[in-house]
C-alpha cells in the first residue's frame, strides 16, 4: 500500500512533464508561423533596392515600384547635373541599415497626392515594428523636413528637424548646410 502513493505522485510527474513539452511545442510552433504570417502579411513589401536615402525600389506583387518618402529629403547622391552631396551616402546607408532585410509597410498621407512628378509612388515607409523610417532619418539627421507640400506629419517633422539641429546630429554638423531663396535645404 506504500507503493500506491509514490505511483500516483510518478503519474503526476508524468503528466506535468508532458503538459510541460507540449506548451513548449505549441509555443515554438506559434512563434514560427507567427514569423511566416509577418513575413506573407498583405500590405508588406520586399525592398529590391535602396536608390538613395528617401527613395526605395519596392515588389508590389511583381510589380517594381519607386517610392519616394513624404515630408523627408536627403542629401542627393544620383541626381543628374548635381554632384554628391554632403552626408548623401551616409543618408543612403543610414535607410539601407534601418530597413535591412525587412519588408516594409506603405502608407498614403491623406493631404498627400498619389504620386510625383516622377510617377514615384508618395508613401510614408513602416518597418514591421512600426518604426517610421521617414521619422529616423530627420530626428538623427540623415534628411531634412520637406514642408513644400501639406502632409499629416509636417509638425512633427519639423519638430525633429529642430531638435536634430540643436543637437548637432548627423549632417548638421558634418555639413554646411544652404538655404535656397526658396526655402529649399541642401548640404554642400
Amino acid at each position: 500500500m506504500k507503493n500506491q502513493p509514490n505511483k500516483r505522485l510518478w503519474f503526476w510527474w508524468l503528466v506535468f512533464a508532458a503538459l510541460i513539452l507540449l506548451a513548449v511545442w505549441v509555443a515554438l510552433k506559434l512563434t514560427g508561423n507567427e514569423q511566416t504570417l509577418v513575413r506573407n502579411q498583405p500590405g508588406l513589401y520586399s525592398v529590391v533596392r535602396v536608390a538613395d536615402g528617401d527613395t526605395i525600389d519596392v515588389d508590389m506583387n511583381g510589380r517594381i515600384e519607386t517610392v519616394r518618402m513624404i515630408g523627408v529629403d536627403t542629401p542627393e547622391t544620383h541626381k543628374p547635373d548635381t554632384p554628391v552631396q554632403c552626408y548623401g551616402p551616409e543618408a543612403t546607408a543610414y535607410t539601407k541599415q534601418l530597413i535591412g532585410r525587412q519588408k516594409v509597410r506603405l502608407e498614403a498621407d491623406p493631404l498627400e497626392t498619389n504620386r510625383d512628378r516622377y510617377d514615384r509612388l508618395l508613401r510614408y515607409i513602416y518597418l514591421p515594428d512600426e518604426t517610421l523610417i521617414e521619422e529616423k532619418l530627420i530626428a538623427e539627421g540623415y534628411g531634412f523636413a520637406y514642408t513644400f507640400f501639406p502632409f499629416a506629419k509636417s509638425e512633427l517633422f519639423e519638430k525633429l528637424e529642430q531638435s536634430a539641429e540643436q543637437a548637432a546630429k548627423g549632417l548638421w554638423s558634418a555639413c554646411q548646410v544652404k538655404i535656397e531663396a526658396n526655402g529649399h535645404k541642401q548640404t554642400q
